[in-house]
């Protein structure tokens, strides 16, 4: 047996639980799904109102994570979303600050 087929009953089930909330974005949540096994990245991009946000909801609460909204503005910097490591001459090292 293939190591993904394990877990296609637990992503049938997430997609199930995403689907009460939303009808028709079976493709973006499958897509989100890929990025999450992958441990990768997703950008959504889209006009207003059509969903994103609560896409993102359903599926951080499905599986049971933290969810943050980043907003952003032309002014946002890399450092106001990673963090950033700050030296401190007392330490005589760089101490993280989110």
């Amino acid at each position: 047996m293939h190591q993904l087929d394990s877990l296609h009953p637990i992503i049938e089930k997430i997609i199930n639980n995403i689907e009460k909330l939303m009808v028709g974005k079976r493709k973006e949540t499958l897509l989100a799904l890929t990025a999450l096994l992958a441990e990768g990245h997703v950008l959504l991009e889209d006009v207003p109102g059509v969903g994103k946000t609560m896409l993102v909801r359903a599926l951080s609460k499905s599986i049971y994570a933290d969810y943050k909204r980043i907003q952003f503005t032309p002014d946002l910097l890399p450092s106001d979303v990673t963090g950033v490591s700050i030296y401190n001459p007392k330490e005589l090292q760089f101490e993280f600050k989110p």
